[in-house]
């Protein structure tokens, strides 16, 4: 029963800081899934993309879209490159080792946070 809490609790606050933050489930869920319930990162970033897939794609893109805040013809080809993108790399990600997959993930959200912390 307590792992359920934990997922409730993971989904809700990954859900809440997507719709405002407009961030994907790297940054909240992976982490943590990873911590708090001793998935291997690779486990993660699968269960991550899995979980994203309907809430996130559908309800804040309508949120968004009913007040004018989305580029249809960047979202299309985006999503379409995503797409090819996320399956090459989710075809990559299964050949290197997990210790190397966190780190490099970890060097990802420094380099953006700092980008983000001094950027105007």
């Amino acid at each position: 029963m307590t792992s359920y809490l934990i997922f409730i609790a993971i989904g809700l606050f990954a859900g809440l800081l997507s719709g405002f933050f407009g961030i994907g489930g790297g940054i909240i869920i992976v982490p943590a899934l990873i911590y708090l319930c001793g998935f291997t990162q690779l486990r993660a970033q699968g269960t991550s993309l899995a979980i994203l897939l309907p809430p996130v794609g559908l309800l804040a893109f309508l949120e968004y879209y009913k007040k004018g805040n989305v580029d249809i013809k960047a979202g299309i080809i985006i999503c379409l490159t995503v797409f090819i993108g996320a399956m090459l790399g989710g075809k990559v990600a299964q050949h290197v080792p997990a210790e190397i997959l966190k780190k490099g993930f970890a060097v990802f959200m420094m380099l953006v946070s700092v980008k983000l912390l001094f950027s105007k």
